[in-house]
């Protein structure tokens, strides 16, 4: 902590030259607003929010825009972008989050699904020099990790075995340990080579990619940003047929090397242990608006993780991502063993986004598989196995009062397998979901997920109804999960004693925006109906009683600017 002390120091007083800068993936407030401006048809549509971070431009001139970027910069003109040299602090931002009885939220970076108390802490420089750009923002964060009531001891074997069975193909741990966590890391820092609209280099930052407000079924912020080379395009180049902006990553995951639940006999008997090893991915991302619908994006997402010790070290095994999709024409000299047994993990995902900027509007979805088809005729055939997708809305309606709008956005995320499960695998019992592999255990950073946030094979639909006026806003957000579908109709589906948990919330929403200073506080009462599929002692099979517990969750961010206008 003294060495961040230090830190914050040096960054509060050197660096008074500023200058426009990268919107950090998931900050509070500030990304929300940019995305409204763009709505509201205030700044230029060549914000696709299908590649993030995103680049401010300083031409854009709304004045909420120049609200936002007045936190990374003094508002500079374009003769002064072209300076070769420049320095700037970043904000400081601190975020603050606690849960009473059991874990909940997601899409906050390095804070854990935990009980207690939690904070993060970042801030930092930006330089530049020449055709290299230096973003140096560590995060700090302080986890309680109180103890809770997890999967408890008086399942079925059969439940147990199926609750281990996700818990074996993936690295979503109840509790992180016993003890509280203290940990610095890189954060939002970066390395990068520019030229143009090009930029090469090493980062660990959190990359969004995705049209998704709540959520994305590839990258989100949910987990700690991790170490990656990327190459990538800082703006959208124009070509005569649109505009396109790609990113290509080759990085490295880590597990959480954590056993899942607080059930010393039940990790001893079921949990396949992790061997230490880390994860290799390569993904790529490539967004598209047409010059002849210039209001549209189209979005592909594909991403590749293996196992280090599994992978070759060829040209293939360094950039899976341009393999071909179908199964059939990855066999090997007629050998049958398909190209599964060296533990690869795919992901694709298409995408839109559509703004309509005459009714104040956007419309967005997203669908994903995360499994080869074996040919065109299973592709056909059986287009939903292995799925997940994501549609949402945002609308803004103009009320009495300068700048004062009705905000109601919403979106739907649905991991659970289809219902195509039942025809696919023997029995009821269903296999993998979304985020879950056999060899390549989850799509996960350090034990949280790197897309939905909301749990594995997990179902979530969120609505919130605000008012704004330019970084401010007062609102409600309700929200409802179906935590971990898959593994319930696996364990449960044909026991009428037993109901799927269900999570209700609502919340109360409030920013306020002073000079330098930015605000934001969610509180959100959670009631939880069948708590950890759970039945009371008084439960009588034709009218199943589950255990049903209430909770607070509540978020609170700052968002301090150093440089004066």
């Amino acid at each position: 902590m003294k060495k961040f002390i230090v830190f914050i120091y040096f960054t509060l007083f050197i660096g008074q030259v500023s200058f426009s800068q990268n919107l950090n993936s998931g900050i509070p407030v500030l990304e929300e607003a940019i995305r409204r401006e763009q709505i509201l048809g205030n700044i230029s549509n060549s914000y696709s929010f299908q590649l993030r971070p995103i680049r401010l431009f300083p031409k854009d001139t709304s004045h909420t825009f120049k609200s936002v970027e007045a936190f990374f910069s003094k508002g500079i003109n374009q003769k002064q972008e072209l300076k070769k040299s420049r320095f700037s602090s970043l904000p400081l931002i601190v975020t603050s989050a606690i849960n009473s009885k059991r874990p909940y939220g997601w899409g906050n970076k390095g804070l854990l699904p935990n009980v207690g108390l939690q904070t993060y802490i970042s801030t930092g420089f930006f330089a530049k020099f020449h055709f290299l750009e230096i973003q140096f923002q560590p995060e700090y964060v302080y986890v309680q990790n109180l103890p809770f009531q997890g999967f408890g001891e008086d399942y079925p074997r059969g439940a147990v075995s199926a609750r281990f069975f996700y818990w074996n193909n993936g690295d979503n741990p109840e509790r992180f340990g016993t003890d509280p966590i203290s940990r610095f890391w890189w954060g939002q820092s970066s390395a990068m080579l520019v030229f143009g609209p090009i930029s090469a280099g090493i980062s660990t930052e959190n990359i969004w990619w995705g049209p998704g407000q709540f959520n994305s079924l590839t990258f989100s912020a949910n987990a700690e940003g991790f170490p990656h080379l990327t190459l990538k395009t800082n703006r959208p180049i124009k070509t005569p047929i649109g505009k396109i902006e790609a990113e290509i990553i080759s990085g490295r995951l880590e597990n959480s090397l954590l056993e899942p639940t607080q059930n010393e006999f039940q990790n001893e008997n079921y949990f396949r242990k992790f061997d230490g090893d880390w994860r290799y991915l390569n993904a790529i991302h490539i967004s598209y608006n047409p010059v002849f619908i210039p209001n549209i994006f189209v979005g592909f997402n594909r991403t590749f993780q293996q196992y280090n010790k599994y992978r070759e070290k060829t040209f293939g095994g360094y950039f899976p991502i341009f393999e071909v999709f179908q199964k059939q024409n990855l066999f090997s000299n007629g050998n049958s063993v398909l190209y599964d047994s060296n533990g690869q993990d795919q992901q694709v995902s298409l995408s839109f986004r559509y703004l309509i900027p005459k009714a104040k509007m956007e419309v967005y979805a997203e669908m994903g598989r995360r499994d080869h088809a074996f040919n065109w005729r299973d592709f056909f055939l059986n287009p939903e196995h292995a799925r997940a997708y994501l549609l949402g809305f945002q609308k803004l309606l103009p009320i009495e009062g300068k700048g004062n709008y009705i905000q109601i956005r919403g979106e739907i995320t649905h991991q659970q397998e289809s219902i195509n499960r039942y025809v696919r695998y023997p029995g009821l019992i269903g296999n993998q979901t979304w985020h879950t592999h056999g060899l390549a255990r989850g799509f996960v950073n350090r034990g949280e997920s790197l897309g939905v946030g909301a749990g594995v094979g997990s179902n979530v639909q969120s609505l919130e109804i605000s008012k704004i006026n330019g970084l401010n806003k007062r609102g409600i957000l309700l929200e409802r999960l179906a935590n971990n579908q898959d593994f319930y109709f696996r364990a449960f589906g044909q026991n009428p004693e037993r109901n799927p948990w269900i999570d209700y919330g609502i919340g109360l929403l409030w920013d306020q925006h002073w000079s330098r200073l930015i605000l934001s506080g969610k509180l959100q009462f959670v009631k939880a109906f069948n708590y950890q599929w759970q039945v009371e002692p008084t439960n009588r099979s034709d009218f199943p009683d589950g255990k049903n517990i209430g909770s607070v969750y509540g978020q609170f961010s700052l968002v301090y600017r150093f440089n004066k206008q």
